[in-house]
């Protein structure tokens, strides 16, 4: 796989990773609860990584073809996109330094990453739509495996830029409770929006 080729899915990806959005809102909500940034993240790039592979086998092709499957997809992922920003809204986090709550666990955010990102079908339309594009089918290498590395090119920046993102807002945020608050519920408002935004969008398709 040509490197220039690389490098030019590099920069769209990476377009696609710094503009804020749902997943942004959960970095931050999770880097103003202490030390949750890492299982955060992870859980996030599971979720990307779980969209890879639907598109490198083929089913994203299926499944796209599927109107009624997509649109039970897209409810799932905005059912929980609501739950989650209403949260926000209504108990904004804030800034914790010492003991986390009891409720508090590394596999708790990791799982509610994943849900953020894996039931989040603009995502999987987005990878299903970009993925594919920066493939060669007359490479020595399989298309599937074309598909794989361009989805890890995508991770290793999700994974900074989230980071980054997360721990930024630990740092900026840790000693401001009331900007922490106010940031937790524009979190919990930019999940809704693009909640409110897929349906939309189902709606007048």
């Amino acid at each position: 796989m040509a490197m220039s080729v690389l490098m030019a899915f590099w920069a769209v990806s990476l377009l696609f990773v710094i503009t804020p959005g749902a997943d942004w809102a959960y970095a931050i909500s999770a880097g103003m609860r202490g030390r949750w940034v890492m299982p955060a993240v992870a859980g996030m790039l599971s979720g990307h990584f779980m969209a890879t592979l639907v598109v490198a086998a083929g089913v994203g092709t299926v499944l796209a073809g599927h109107p009624v499957a997509l649109m039970l997809l897209t409810l799932a992922g905005c059912i929980y996109l609501l739950w989650l920003g209403g949260n926000l809204l209504l108990s904004p986090p804030v800034p914790q330094s010492g003991q986390s709550s009891i409720a508090d666990s590394g596999k708790r955010w990791a799982l509610k990453g994943f849900c953020v990102s894996g039931l989040n079908p603009k995502v999987f339309l987005l990878f299903l739509a970009l993925l594919p594009q920066f493939t060669d089918p007359q490479s020595s290498w399989p298309v599937p495996l074309q598909i794989l590395l361009l989805g890890l090119v995508h991770l290793c920046s999700s994974l900074v830029v989230y980071s980054l993102v997360g721990y930024g807002a630990k740092a900026v945020l840790s000693s401001r409770p009331g900007a922490a608050r106010m940031v937790g519920r524009v979190s919990g408002g930019v999940m809704i929006l693009v909640a409110v935004g897929l349906i939309a969008g189902q709606l007048g398709s």
